[in-house]
């Protein structure tokens, strides 16, 4: 449906104790496609047995049309899930939740432990699905502005009136309380990325809380767990995080609600083994402390304060995030309707306060000193964990072999060969209903900007329905920093509203900052201009976001952030580089084929090499690399020295989204903001020398104040493209792949075919071989804003066969193996990418960052809507021949015997 439809979102995601499928559309008959086929998918699905043995699991041969080659696991969820407990985080929060949970359904892994999955049955699995996957066990959940009534009858005449009611026996029972509190112990592989490889224990203490379906009492912990926990004002940041002892809280601290008992963990990770009774003493003391001393009441009103920001900011997932949050309470029969009333509670949490100061003190003694439920989870690497892993699946395989009779073997073999013939059968997918490429709006919504100036500074202003909010962007300018500091540019972006400023020491920031405001961030910004890709922006944008009122405040924050950030305090800046080592390593699991796509991308274009600088693995290295340094007095030095470049109005633009009757006192702000910011004292050169000056007028015939608004971009006119192939030796059971190709810039003719054929390859191409035949979790083909043309895979037990299969798919476009029809299907499913939704905060944010206009975006569509079957053959003719484009290939995960002999590979 992906590729009939102009759906905003399509997911199933899994809990542990309930399955939701989620869609979103903007257009009313997709919208009642879309439902017709969910509700098919859910109630009445096929579940032929090949599919269970694509999907789920299967016994199949290494060649699978050699009855003699070794019989091995294969399957897409076995796959993902070999994946996911590579991730140790996910390992941590695991047992956790099964170790906190025994008695039940969160005693077992809800995904699948890979090594049970081998064990599940076809029939077992149709068995669970008719009694778990009926109309009487489920919840339905609509938001949005069609007609309900519409709904609620195809609901009924396509779903519900097909079933009698039944008890489907589904409810889970309450955790019996303990008597005594328990602890456990775990393994898991070793961090390669560990800023200290003798520092890689994690440790917390967990506490089982209330109901999830006492609304009021499960609001009220969350509460307390958030003003216990987040920020550095709060007592276990001040016990945990700054006691020297490791490197982040450990996973999953805070309040939980996903179960049908909430609960409380916190702990540390990344400390010494020897440690662990140390940081078990300090969370005893802390608790003790809160329990006798209370919260500052200022640090409540903070909390408030963020959540009235929660509820007035708009984003465009809105009906997803509450259908996410009802979701768990609903499905233990608690009220949905009452769960949102979050105003009410606000309002009794404060009735409480004020009739008990002493409320929340006496929530801590009831949860956290009386309660026996308390377990204690410890995790240590050990260097075998993966070895002894594979060990495992070995005999399990071998069990499973050897318990097969002649004719099981023989069935196994012809199975696998009719899975091959339905793999590589094009579906017929006629019976699905789909939208049509006239059903898409030819023209895009125009969007109102006013560029004006501020002094030399240029400031867009979006008026906006934000419900009360504004929201405020800045982006400076990085062509004059010296080269050596590049490197230091991301660890300043994320440091720079942390470490204090002006009068205020960082607690006191940080306090200021959620009284104030919604958030403060910045970020490094590298976007390639639309019409080369040899030349590109490179800067750093400041965004924040408050409630109208508070704007002098924001901006005075600002401010003093500019004129006076604090670059003393080496402890301060030793606690956020290992807590951001720490935050980068832990990602490596999941976002593995992002950081493969990017090292693939590097020597591509010029805005490659610093992508990979900024974003890449040799980022993560960096800042392992200054996690491990004893004296961080020499980093201080460096972000001070950046400061001097970047926080000045000279090279910089503003942004602001807000409210038309806000604007007038939003003009205002800014300008006074930046009248008070320093400028360099002298004329400053780009260090790169060609410096390419473009019109930031939104549009060709914009006024002459905004067509005086320009970008400053640099070039390199001698950059020439060099193929590389790196290999990153990881200890992970499965692989993280991309290989990149460089084309054209978006306002290039071929960009637009290009990005069709991205989407045709994937669904009609890459996902069969990558997924279905190959059992990767994931894979396909995309093409970046920069014009880089990516294939990747993700959480895949292949590596160089699955390079083969990307150039076997520039082979199946070349030679025009689609139809009329997927070309069709290829362009709805890129319009529901084009059209999605746009927050009324990030509106004309496209011109903004991007330098992309609405003329430029309409004259893109039209490009897209004219791509044509030969657009196609031919583009991928001249883009993705073998040996006439240049690549780039990277790869992470395990050991690879092939790899090393090739001497075409850097091994990392």
């Amino acid at each position: 449906m992906l590729n009939r439809s102009l759906s905003t979102f399509m997911n199933a995601f899994t809990a542990s104790d309930y399955t939701m499928y989620p869609f979103s559309t903007q257009n009313a008959k997709d919208f009642q496609n879309l439902l017709s086929v969910y509700l098919d998918a859910v109630f009445f699905p096929c579940l032929r047995e090949l599919d269970f043995w694509q999907e789920g699991w299967r016994l199949e041969h290494e060649n699978p049309e050699d009855p003699n080659s070794p019989l091995i696991f294969k399957g897409i969820v076995f796959n993902e899930m070999k994946g996911a407990f590579t991730d140790n985080e996910k390992v941590f929060s695991q047992h956790l939740q099964n170790k906190l949970l025994p008695d039940h359904t969160y005693s077992v892994v809800s995904g699948g432990e890979p090594l049970n999955i081998p064990d599940l049955t076809w029939e077992q699995l149709k068995q669970f699905h008719a009694t778990h996957y009926h109309p009487s066990n489920a919840r339905f959940f609509t938001y949005g502005n069609l007609p309900l009534e519409i709904h609620l009858k195809q609901i009924h005449e396509d779903a519900l009136s097909k079933f009698e009611r039944i008890d489907p026996k589904t409810s889970v029972p309450p955790q019996e309380r303990w008597q005594s509190p328990r602890e456990y112990s775990i393994s898991c592989g070793t961090d390669s990325f560990a800023s200290d490889p003798e520092k890689q224990t994690t440790v917390s203490v967990n506490f089982l809380l209330s109901e999830i379906t006492d609304t009021f009492e499960a609001f009220t912990l969350s509460l307390l767990s958030s003003l216990m926990v987040d920020g550095p004002n709060s007592p276990f940041y001040k016990a945990l995080i700054e006691a020297n002892l490791g490197t982040d809280f450990s996973p999953d601290t805070g309040f939980n609600n996903y179960t049908r008992e909430t609960y409380f963990s916190i702990g540390l990770q990344g400390i010494n083994k020897e440690d662990s009774e140390k940081v078990k003493a300090i969370i005893n003391k802390t608790i003790n402390e809160v329990a006798e001393h209370g919260i500052e009441a200022e640090r409540i009103e903070a909390l408030l304060h963020k959540l009235e920001i929660q509820m007035k900011h708009q984003s465009t997932s809105f009906g997803l995030t509450l259908a996410s949050y009802v979701a768990s309470c609903w499905n233990h029969e608690g009220d949905p309707v009452d769960l949102l009333k979050i105003g009410d509670k606000i309002s009794r949490f404060r009735e409480c306060l004020k009739e008990n100061p002493k409320f929340l003190q006496d929530k801590v003694k009831q949860y956290f000193q009386v309660s026996q439920h308390r377990m204690t989870l410890s995790m240590s690497p050990d260097e075998q964990h993966y070895d002894k892993e594979a060990q495992l699946e070995a005999e399990k395989l071998t069990q499973k072999v050897k318990a097969l009779s002649e004719e099981e073997r023989k069935q196994i073999y012809e199975k696998g060969l009719e899975l091959i013939r339905l793999q590589s059968k094009p579906q017929d997918a006629s019976c699905l209903p789909a939208l049509k490429v006239s059903d898409i709006e030819p023209k895009i919504p125009l969007t109102d900007l006013d560029i004006t100036y501020a002094g030399d500074v240029p400031v867009q202003y979006c008026a906006q329905p934000t419900n009360g909010m504004v929201y405020f962007r800045a982006v400076s300018s990085l062509n004059t920093l010296p080269e050596e500091l590049k490197p230091y540019v991301p660890l300043f972006c994320s440091v720079i509203t942390k470490l204090g400023c002006g009068v205020y020491n960082y607690r006191e920031q940080a306090q200021q900052m959620e009284l104030t405001t919604g958030g403060m961030s910045v970020c490094p910004h590298i976007i390639t201009d639309d019409s080369n890709l040899d030349t590109y922006e490179q800067g750093v944008v400041f965004s924040s976001l408050c409630l109208d009122r508070n704007l002098p405040d924001m901006m005075h924050l600002w401010s003093e952030i500019f004129n006076s950030p604090h670059f003393d305090d080496e402890e301060r800046l030793r606690v956020l580089v290992r807590m951001s080592a720490q935050e980068m390593s832990n990602g490596i699991p999941d976002s593995g084929h992002v950081y493969a796509s990017i090292r693939a991308g590097r020597t591509l274009t010029p805005a490659g090499e610093l992508q990979e600088l900024f974003s890449g693995m040799d980022q993560v290295k960096m800042i392992k690399r200054i996690a491990e340094m004893p004296e961080m007095g020499p980093i201080l030095r460096k972000l001070s020295r950046i400061r001097k470049y970047v926080l000045l109005s000279d090279n910089m633009r503003c942004s602001v989204n807000a409210t038309p009757q806000q604007m007038p006192a939003a003009s205002k702000e800014i300008e006074h903001f930046l009248a008070g910011i320093s400028r360099s004292k002298k004329e400053r050169k780009s260090i790169r020398p060609h410096v390419v000056e473009k019109s930031s007028s939104p549009s060709s015939s914009g006024s002459e104040i905004s067509r005086r608004a320009t970008r400053k971009l640099v070039g390199d006119p001698t950059f020439k493209p060099c193929q590389m192939k790196t290999h990153f030796s990881l200890s992970f059971p499965v692989n993280y792949i991309g290989e990149c190709v460089r084309t054209v810039p978006y306002t290039h003719p071929d960009y637009a075919s290009l990005r069709i054929l991205a989407r045709i390859m994937t669904a009609k191409f890459l996902h069969g071989e990558i997924r279905e035949k190959g059992g990767a979790y994931g894979g396909g083909a995309k093409l970046s804003f920069d014009g880089i043309f990516g294939f990747y895979s993700y959480r895949d037990p292949n590596s160089l066969s699955t390079l083969s299969t990307f150039q076997k798919a520039a082979d199946w476009a070349k030679s025009g193996q689609f139809t009329q029809q997927d070309v069709d299907e290829a362009k709805l499913s890129v319009f529901s990418a084009v059209d999605s939704p746009i927050a009324p905060s990030d509106k004309g944010m496209n011109h903004f960052l991007h330098g992309i206009s609405d003329e430029m975006k309409q004259k893109h569509r039209e490009q897209l809507f004219a791509v044509t079957h030969s657009d196609l053959t031919n583009a991928s003719n001249k883009y993705l021949t073998a040996g006439q484009c240049t690549r780039g290939t990277a790869i992470l995960g395990p050991e690879n015997r092939n790899i090393a002999k090739d001497p075409s590979w850097i091994i990392r």
